[in-house]
């Protein structure tokens, strides 16, 4: 269809986009990025560890992702996008051992050798509601352009749910800004994704001054944090949010409030519990799965505090009875921080940022790790101390030239994987990103 649509078009209509100096025709967005994130830790104490630790021994791990972003106009207001990437690497302890992983850039899917993936392929309809319109940017996945300001915008396809849900200006991209799972998302929002943090669905939003409505339908993975998607959405999630848009002392703000309900087959700790208990056995929350509902909410706020400094706080709370089912073991999660662009020491272009968060999961969940029990991040094969999950992560990113950053990055994990007996975790990154 793309195809019929395009050879209408005049092929040499230069747009705003260009690559390498050369102007891309008007119905083309053309983008890529290349990221590297290395992190490391000293031996941390370990008096005991299971299939799911994070390794007490000193370690260093780097992953890597190349991506295009690829835009095709095919009519006004219909786009259609592709993003193939090429991943590498493992996040540490093959990205276990932590709730809160300590990056967003390690897949719960690790390889030595580079492996292709077509990580999003939607397209996007955006329907204007009146003659106001503002100036967006070219931006990956995003034409140049005016933008009717209220519009309705359909979404269909492969992408991430946090490509339009729980986003925040300061802490939402772990290729920009902070690494930590439960920082740049809610922590408890356990959304609908494979492995590799992506699934098929459908949004529709509606966008009218100051505020937008969204809602999604988002298919969830065959088993819980499984490579392969649900086949027919017979195991899906629901998901909604309210965006309300303010000045405050003439700064922008956003405050969210999110809802979801994940709909499949998933396992009551309790059950599992008791299972092992009448066999004399590990428990195990794929023996006692049936089909039944998961809800959670969260609330996300950004604040502009000056024109250089921003700050956010996000709140997020899901029902601990049940196992967590695609994202990590957080049952309640509270994350406050700052970012501080580099003005005042003259390099308008580095940020700062500083960010702390408390990661909790219920009585239900201390048991069934307590007696062995194995999570999809986590699992000691024992819980002699429980302790909240409490993180401090702070970075500095450092602006190269126009389009290419490094990042240094530090992360202090207090009785990670809720393990008071374990820790606390030290661990140093380093990033390295490019963009055109």
């Amino acid at each position: 269809m793309a195809l019929v649509l395009l050879s209408g078009m005049p092929a040499l209509a230069a747009g705003d986009d260009t690559v390498a100096g050369f102007p891309l025709p008007d119905w083309l967005s053309l983008h890529g990025q290349f990221t590297t994130v290395a992190q490391t830790y000293p031996s941390f104490t370990s008096p005991f560890q299971g299939t799911n630790s994070l390794d007490g021994h000193h370690q260093t791990q780097e992953t890597i992702d190349a991506t295009l972003f690829v835009g095709l106009k095919l009519f006004d207001g219909l786009e259609l996008y592709a993003n193939p990437e090429i991943d590498q690497g493992f996040g540490l302890s093959n990205t276990l051992g932590l709730a809160g992983f300590s990056s967003g850039e390690a897949y719960k899917v690790g390889k030595s050798d580079p492996y292709f993936r077509l990580q999003r392929a939607f397209v996007r309809y955006t329907l204007g509601l009146g003659d106001a319109s503002e100036p967006t940017e070219s931006a990956a996945n995003q034409f140049a352009g005016p933008h009717p300001t209220d519009n309705i915008t359909l979404t269909l396809g492969k992408i991430s749910v946090g490509d339009i849900f729980d986003t925040n200006t300061y802490t939402h991209d772990p290729r920009a800004d902070f690494l930590n799972w439960s920082l740049i998302d809610s922590g408890a929002f356990d959304y609908a994704a494979d492995a590799w943090g992506y699934s098929y669905g459908a949004v529709a939003e509606w966008t009218q001054s100051w505020w937008t409505l969204r809602a999604g339908v988002f298919d969830l993975s065959d088993v819980p944090n499984s490579i392969h998607l649900e086949t027919g959405f017979q195991q899906f999630e629901l998901v909604a949010e309210a965006e309300e848009r303010h000045e405050l002392f003439g700064q922008p703000g956003k405050i969210k409030v999110l809802g979801f309900v994940n709909r499949g087959r998933m396992a009551l700790y309790r059950d599992a519990v008791a299972l092992g208990q009448q066999t004399g056995a590990t428990p195990d929350v794929a023996l006692v799965r049936h089909y039944q509902s998961r809800p959670g909410a969260a609330v996300n706020v950004e604040q502009g505090l000056t024109s250089d400094i921003g700050a956010f706080l996000r709140v997020s709370f899901n029902d601990g009875s049940k196992e967590a089912y695609e994202f990590t073991e957080i049952n309640r999660s509270a994350a406050v921080g700052l970012a501080v662009k580099g003005t005042l020491w003259h390099r308008a272009a580095d940020t700062v940022g500083v960010a702390g968060v408390v990661n909790q999961i219920s009585p239900a969940a201390r048991a069934y790790l307590a007696a062995g029990g194995l999570g999809i991040l986590i699992g000691d094969g024992q819980l002699p101390r429980y302790g909240s999950e409490d993180i401090l992560e702070v970075y500095y990113k450092a602006a190269v030239i126009e389009g290419i950053n490094l990042t240094f990055d530090y992360q202090h994990i207090a009785d990670p994987a809720y393990d008071a007996a374990r820790g606390p975790v030290n661990i140093l990154g380093l990033r390295f990103h490019a963009e055109f």
